[in-house]
């Protein structure tokens, strides 16, 4: 039987169009006003998640935002957020410089021109985004860019918090997204970190079609390989909502207990510090099941879980306003929005008034080619059962060891030891005031006596690296790794701080 889910009533005329419009078990009608309605929701939910949860952004790491502690919001916030801090906005920021690609090249712009798109880019970037960005801007291009053994920020949650786009231009469609994610996601993510955007690409694909955000979030889980640990953690969450029905806080606990151990992130081993994606989507699925729909309740939910606390309410917000729709996205949060919608996101040429109008028309043109139809005001979506995508999974079989201070400046040339399989070496190029930004120091890096590789150090921040070297698959036993600086300069100092050994 051919299911219809109309989003506003209509007239006579309008079901019997749709009855003889819609013929298969997979189609979905829905209304040209209710569908922009949803884009804008999805966008306008995002910057307001971000804009609330930006003042505690990794203030609590490893803890819960405490009730007494009041987290801001008014009128003029947003604005005031946008001109002040654009920088908070690598939610947005990031997103847009995807759809600003197909704006101009089309939905099958290729990857390389997203990932130039974004390597060249004014903004700041860290983790998995800044390690694929000196990455492609040093010749190893996408997917190997996002590649673990590339990037150790392989499972961070740089694509999750960027993927909005795909399943914002694909209502309904959730393999379509995960179509989009597989090419972009993987330019800085791998494994984990790019489940975490496949994942949130799916639940807003699946917003448009659902008030529920139950299955929302049950749906998008089916596009996840079941024995992934991202899976794992997701189902996790979802059992401990049924135990715990009334009880965030406990299912949050449940989630430190098992979840909280990072072996990626070179800023997250031995520290509270968590920017793993898995954990983070935990968070956001916590959020999205207790707030139950209410958009008020989602959003201090999942702020309130700490960690990337300004990206995970951006994530619940975004999805959340996609079922609800933007004209029901309660007032309060929309305090002062419409003073900031004309506002271009800055390193961007888009606002938010500017990404509604061009999310619908890239919408349009992906549920045309994936079978849909459009006719005037009703449109068609041929809706799609969600599919796993391939399993891929990083940092296989290591486990952190050691960490242990180095706090020596390369001057020439300096060895440390450790005993293990893997190591990364922590550090940073830093200029002196004087110094230009393009200035690059060139490092000899031997492992055990062979020249491992010869690595760039530029001081710009933008075009740095995010780790001053790194290897994971030696032999068991003791090691050394030398590193001898070629261009030694007053204008510049290669510190090294930390060594992190695996096993």
């Amino acid at each position: 039987m051919t299911e219809f889910i109309y989003m506003k009533k209509i007239g006579f005329l309008s079901l019997l169009f749709a009855t003889m419009f819609c013929h298969a078990q997979s189609d979905f009608m829905i209304q040209m006003d209710v569908l922009k309605d949803k884009i804008k929701g999805g966008w306008a939910g995002q910057t307001i998640g971000v804009t609330f949860g930006a003042p505690v952004e990794f203030r609590y790491n490893g803890t819960m935002i405490n009730p007494y502690h009041k987290i801001p919001w008014y009128d003029g916030l947003i604005k005031k957020s946008m001109t002040d801090a654009p920088g908070i906005y690598d939610d947005l920021y990031m997103d847009l410089t995807f759809v600003e690609v197909m704006e101009k090249e089309g939905l099958d712009a290729p990857v390389s021109s997203h990932a130039r798109a974004f390597a060249n880019a004014g903004y700041d970037l860290w983790h998995a985004n800044q390690a694929a960005r000196y990455n492609i801007l040093n010749g190893i291009d996408a997917p190997r860019s996002g590649f673990w053994k590339d990037n150790p920020h392989a499972d961070c949650i740089d694509y999750q918090i960027e993927s909005d786009f795909a399943g914002l231009m694909s209502p309904g469609m959730p393999n379509t997204a995960s179509e989009i994610s597989d090419r972009i996601g993987h330019i800085m993510n791998y494994g984990n970190g790019w489940y975490g955007g496949v994942f949130m690409g799916a639940m807003y694909a699946q917003a448009f079609i659902s008030n529920d955000i139950q299955l929302v979030v049950q749906e998008g889980l089916k596009t996840i390989p079941e024995k992934s640990t991202f899976h794992e953690c997701i189902k996790d969450v979802i059992r401990w909502h049924k135990q715990y029905p009334n009880d965030w806080q406990q299912t949050w606990f449940e989630i430190q207990k098992k979840w909280t151990e990072d072996v990626g992130c070179p800023d997250g081993i031995f520290a509270p510090f968590n920017i793993d994606a898995t954990v983070n989507a935990a968070y956001v699925v916590l959020g999205l099941l207790y707030g139950n729909g209410d958009f008020t309740k989602t959003m201090e939910i999942t702020t309130r879980c700490g960690q990337d606390a300004d990206c995970n309410p951006s994530s619940a917000g975004g999805i959340l306003g996609t079922m609800l729709g933007y004209d029901q996205i309660p007032a309060y949060w929309k305090m002062g929005l419409s003073e900031a919608e004309d506002l271009d996101f800055k390193y961007t040429h888009t606002s938010l008034n500017k990404v509604y109008e061009i999310g619908l028309k890239q919408s349009l043109e992906n549920i045309k080619r994936n079978g849909g139809k459009i006719d005037g005001e009703r449109i068609l979506i041929r809706r799609q059962s969600p599919k796993a995508v391939r399993f891929e999974e990083g940092f296989t079989g290591l486990q952190p060891v050691e960490k242990k201070w180095i706090g020596k400046k390369l001057d020439n040339e300096t060895e440390v030891s450790f005993e293990g399989t893997g190591f990364v070496i922590k550090g940073e190029n830093r200029k002196t005031a004087s110094a230009a930004q393009a200035l690059i120091a060139e490092v000899e890096v031997y492992v055990d006596g062979m020249l491992h590789e010869k690595a760039k150090l530029p001081v710009s921040f933008t075009g740095r690296r995010h780790e001053i070297c790194w290897k994971y698959d030696l032999k068991p036993g003791k090691h050394a790794v030398k590193l001898k600086i070629l261009n030694p300069d007053a204008a510049m100092q290669v510190h090294l701080t930390e060594l992190i050994s695996y096993k």
